[in-house]
């Protein structure tokens, strides 16, 4: 799967939701579950959650696709 800041986290959670939701607790998400989590993007939550969406999606992609 390939990541980018506009790919959906619920579509991220979906793929590979072990390797990908410790990415997400540790930027403060921890309701995964939630229709906000699962519906929006990588990019809006990184905003909301002051995190560098482009180091995120770096990480992701190196994780879930192992």
């Amino acid at each position: 799967m390939e990541i980018t800041k506009e790919t959906v986290i619920g579509d991220v959670l979906d793929f590979n939701a072990e390797a990908a939701a410790p990415f997400f607790f540790e930027m403060g998400m921890h309701c995964l579950g939630c229709p906000s989590a699962r519906g929006e993007s990588i990019e809006q939550a990184c905003a909301v959650h002051g995190v560098d969406a482009d180091e995120l999606v770096a990480k992701l992609n190196e994780a879930v696709n192992k």
